[in-house]
């Protein structure tokens, strides 16, 4: 893994010298979520003179899991999913894993960085008991909160093949895998009607998928319960709906 990849990171082994140390033995606070909960909001209120902030999930994935396999890197998040759990099925914990046998500078990162973030059960149970100092900010929102919130930040990355959505949007939506898991009808209905305020079919297509797809690979409501069974000093966990953008960060500013 190049420096410029991951900065003041590196894969083991060998083991940690002088001045490093495993992500695993710090005191990493974590936020756990999907797409559209609310992250970057807790990620403001966290990053400061107190905290280091760690690459993110994606850069972390590209790394370690998607350059070795593909070097010229993925942007279709179906594609990376796919990847993904390749690496879970190799190495239990999936992201936990890999973040937590990263080896650090602590002359950089200091003893209690931040990293952004976990997702699904299988993640934050590895993580809680493998790495007991570390702690977990979970944030939650409504999948069609999520469509919408994605749909208003225009990231490039948020990017899926949205495939053919047939004669309505109604019916794309309808045709895609695991839908009906997710969203009711009526909340397709409501999903289909974001026309109306100026949204195109094929981009509400390609957002719903996105969240879709991550619901298939990551349960945050199993993540939630899970964390709701630890102290109450190693596990925060917010509503971004029931709160805004400044008691968000109130609260994870009072926690830390």
């Amino acid at each position: 893994m190049s420096a410029s990849a991951l900065p003041f990171l590196r894969t083991a082994p060998p083991p940690p010298g002088a001045f490093e140390a495993h992500l695993g033995d710090l005191a990493v606070t974590v936020l756990v979520g999907v797409t559209g909960v609310g992250k970057s909001t807790a990620l403001t209120a966290l990053s400061g003179e107190r905290f280091r902030v760690l690459p993110d999930r994606r850069r972390v994935t590209d790394a370690v899991m998607i350059l070795p396999h593909a070097p010229q890197g993925v942007a279709d998040r179906e594609e990376r999913f796919r990847l993904t759990a390749q690496y879970r099925d190799r190495h239990p914990g999936g992201m936990a894993h890999a973040l937590g046998t990263l080896v650090g500078d602590t002359r950089h990162w200091g003893q209690r960085p931040v990293f952004d973030g976990l997702r699904g059960l299988d993640e934050v149970q590895y993580a809680a008991r493998e790495y007991p100092g570390w702690r977990f900010v979970a944030l939650g929102a409504p999948d069609a909160v999520r469509v919408r919130r994605l749909l208003g930040r225009a990231d490039s990355f948020d990017r899926v093949g949205a495939g053919a959505a047939g004669h309505t949007l109604r019916a794309g939506l309808d045709a895609l895998e695991g839908v009906e898991d997710v969203f009711t009808p009526a909340e397709r209905d409501g999903l289909a009607a974001l026309t109306a305020e100026g949204y195109t079919p094929t981009d509400v297509l390609a957002k719903v998928r996105i969240v879709v797809s991550e619901r298939r690979h990551y349960d945050p409501a199993a993540a939630e319960a899970f964390l709701r069974t630890l102290p109450s000093h190693r596990a925060l966990l917010l509503d971004t709906v029931a709160q805004d953008a400044a008691q968000v960060g109130h609260a994870v500013r009072a926690w830390a």
